[in-house]
């Protein structure tokens, strides 16, 4: 009678198996993948948008000024000369707080 009973509580659960892979499908998605795409759209935008005068980095880790904006690229004033990248090389702007002349017009 009791083997019955466990057969019974084993069948009436095959969707239950999967639960765990659907519950650690749906963390990875929301700690990992939803970020990674965040920051993706935010970088891209940040490429679309830079602009002439604007301090930045690359991400070859050269600091520098974009001196000018054409379309396929920029031109970044360094210490050592001008050095021409693509927009997808730019990897972000260096804060206001650290360069107060990059501050916006008030």
């Amino acid at each position: 009678m009791l083997t019955i009973v466990l057969q019974q509580a084993q069948e009436g659960g095959g969707w239950m198996a999967f639960l765990p892979l659907i519950l650690l499908f749906i963390v990875f998605y929301f700690f990992f993948i939803r970020p990674q795409t965040k920051r993706q759209k935010q970088e891209k935008n940040f490429q679309d948008t830079i602009n002439k005068g604007a301090r930045v980095v690359t991400t070859s880790g050269i600091h520098g000024k974009v001196a000018e904006v054409t379309d396929d690229g920029v031109i970044v004033e360094t210490m050592a000369g001008k050095i021409k990248f693509e927009k997808s090389a730019i990897s972000r702007e260096l804060s206001v707080a650290r360069y107060p002349e990059n501050a916006p017009a008030k």
